[in-house]
């Protein structure tokens, strides 16, 4: 394992019996380690659960002078060192989206770490040198609207059609209400520093996998379900599961079922 370059900011929290079977959460961009506790509660009985506050997130700082360049794979890197020292033995591993992007990479390039990985509406990044250079112009757009008008910038974010269905959630209301107390200056460094187009591409390696692997998808998310298709068929020991009726956070949107699969893969030898 690569040692960070620099003090990774991240904090871990644990759910449960740190003797049962350990599970890593990593959650997406505005969000928090706490995003997942309703889940930690449900899988209590049988699991503890490590929750992580990503860099810019929670309670998180995030370096002023951090590299574009090597950031995504330090907070890797960290990451796994974090879980060497605190788990003591295998586990599994969930993350969504910008977290399900760095979680991975963590699968892929640290695999003697975990059991098994859930990767929830994500991607292995953009192929091409162009196609990131776009994406972080694009990036770097939003972070200036974060910065401006971060209300307005709240507002627009989840009237993308990737969130129609979180809308209509009855949830909805009370998750808006806590992304609006994260902090604008933070989570602009997120976006450039673990955005997608900051994040190394992962498509040539994951030909290699050596770690089982279930790609989680909402039915109604066309961009992901289309992108979970395409790594299935260049990853070895993978899975795709559709959740029907869902779009992007489907850990929210159906958590229930959401519980009941992390289960079930957990509790099988391959992925289905």
């Amino acid at each position: 394992m690569t040692a960070p370059h620099r003090d990774i900011p991240l904090r871990f929290a644990s759910v449960g019996d740190p003797s049962k079977p350990k599970v890593l959460f990593l959650h997406g961009f505005l969000g928090s380690g706490s995003d997942w506790l309703p889940v930690a509660q449900r899988l209590e009985p049988d699991y503890c659960s490590i929750l992580v506050d990503l860099p810019g997130h929670g309670e998180t700082g995030i370096p002023a002078d951090a590299d574009p360049g090597t950031f995504f794979s330090e907070t890797v890197d960290a990451l796994a060192a974090g879980l060497g020292s605190s788990s003591g033995k295998h586990c599994s591993l969930v993350g969504y989206s910008m977290g399900g992007r760095i979680a991975l990479m963590l699968a892929l390039r640290h695999p003697s770490l975990f059991r098994k990985a859930v990767i929830v509406s994500a991607s292995p990044g953009l192929r091409t040198p162009e196609e990131r250079e776009n994406r972080r112009k694009s990036d770097e757009g939003i972070a200036r609207k974060i910065e401006r008008n971060f209300d307005g910038f709240i507002e627009a974010w989840y009237d993308q059609p990737l969130f129609s269905t979180l809308k209509a959630h009855p949830l909805f209301r009370e998750i808006e209400a806590k992304r609006r107390q994260s902090s604008p200056a933070n989570l602009t460094r997120a976006l450039r520093l673990l955005g997608t187009g900051s994040q190394p591409p992962l498509w040539d390696e994951m030909p290699s996998n050596r770690t089982p692997l279930l790609f989680v998808v909402g039915e109604k998310d066309l961009k992901f379900v289309e992108i979970g298709r395409r790594m299935v068929t260049v990853c070895p020991l993978s899975g795709l599961e559709i959740v029907p009726e869902c779009g992007h956070t489907v850990h929210l949107e159906n958590r229930e079922l959401f519980v009941d699969r992390l289960k079930a893969f957990f509790n099988t030898h391959q992925p289905t």
